[in-house]
């Protein structure tokens, strides 16, 4: 399946826009910014394993957390971060295949709780082992990388290296998705048992749609740790677990550019709200039960609901004329 030629130019024109925004906006827009692109990051990993293959996932806060504290303790360490961040990627992966063993046994809100429970031992250790992690007092002073001697320590170079990695992942999972393995991913969504009387291979794809979903999220932990310069474990809770899962939700579930869209929504939208105080949380919260009941599918759903909703009002009509 090939991209049409005015998906093209739209794409292109998205990623002209964000390599010239940076240079117009301050220090807390480009900050807001990078963070932006590193939750698309995690969110399309979410997506492939909610989304895509049709599992519940509410630990995908941890592996971020994995993600982050290995680069910063490889780093701290003396270990180069283009040796941390594919160790931390690699861990990430082999927790998602075993957290995915569940998902063969259970389904549905079972599994939902399998998860968050297993996110809830990787609060408990990042906040217990304080001779790895430090424990509530975190890592501090996480240096970010060079690249062949050129440093990325400024937030403008940073947030280039940021961007490239996004767009490098999104390309890969667009391939996957293409590919005979997104189709896999899809059956196993749609019907496991009619899936498995065709062949597919319910056990690998399973374990494996956990797994790439977690090294996602290894990737923006990665990214993450030198982003912010320090980590300790309140950013790697389930509250943030269930904001991913809001980001795949509010974008559109199963669809490849929802979690652009929702971690866009999710970031930006309660920091423009800030100006209700205490109660932006709360006329947040309502904006996103709103949503959910006019449009379940998310907000790209927008164009086929409204399609749907014409096409009831019409048949009405033409049902009165008769």
């Amino acid at each position: 399946m090939t991209l049409s030629k005015q998906h093209l130019i739209a794409l292109l024109v998205a990623i002209a826009a964000l390599a010239i925004a940076p240079t117009m906006l301050k220090t807390y827009g480009l900050y807001l910014l990078t963070l932006w692109l590193v939750y698309i990051i995690a969110a399309l990993g979410l997506n492939l394993t909610v989304g895509y293959a049709g599992l519940k996932s509410l630990a995908h806060a941890g592996f971020m957390g994995v993600g982050a504290y290995t680069v910063a303790i490889a780093m701290k360490a003396g270990v180069s971060f283009w040796f941390a961040a594919p160790l931390a990627i690699a861990i990430c992966f082999v927790l998602g295949l075993l957290i995915g063993f569940p998902a063969l046994r259970v389904q549905l809100h079972y599994l939902g709780f399998a998860t968050l429970g297993f996110n809830l031992l990787l609060i408990l250790f990042f906040r217990n082992e304080e001779w790895l992690t430090g424990g509530t007092f975190g890592i501090q002073n996480i240096k970010r990388p060079e690249f062949f001697g050129l440093s990325l320590n400024g937030n403008l170079a940073f947030y280039y290296l940021v961007l490239v990695v996004t767009l490098v992942s999104a390309a890969l999972l667009a391939f996957l998705l293409r590919s005979p393995w997104g189709r896999a991913f899809a059956a196993l969504r749609d019907n496991p048992i009619r899936a498995e009387s065709t062949g597919v291979n319910i056990t690998a794809y399973t374990l494996m749609s956990f797994a790439i979903g977690a090294a996602y999220a290894g990737v923006a932990g990665a990214l993450f740790a030198p982003l912010v310069n320090f980590i300790d474990p309140s950013p790697f809770g389930v509250a943030n677990s269930l904001l991913f899962l809001l980001m795949v939700v509010v974008g559109g579930s199963g669809k490849f550019y929802g979690p652009v869209l929702g971690s866009a929504i999710a970031l930006l939208l309660p920091e423009y709200l800030r100006f209700a105080k205490d109660w932006y949380l709360a006329i947040f919260g309502f904006a996103v039960v709103l949503m959910m009941i006019y449009l379940p599918g998310g907000l790209l759903s927008l164009k086929s609901t409204l399609q749907l909703a014409k096409s009831k009002r019409d048949a009405k009509l033409k049902e009165a004329a008769q």
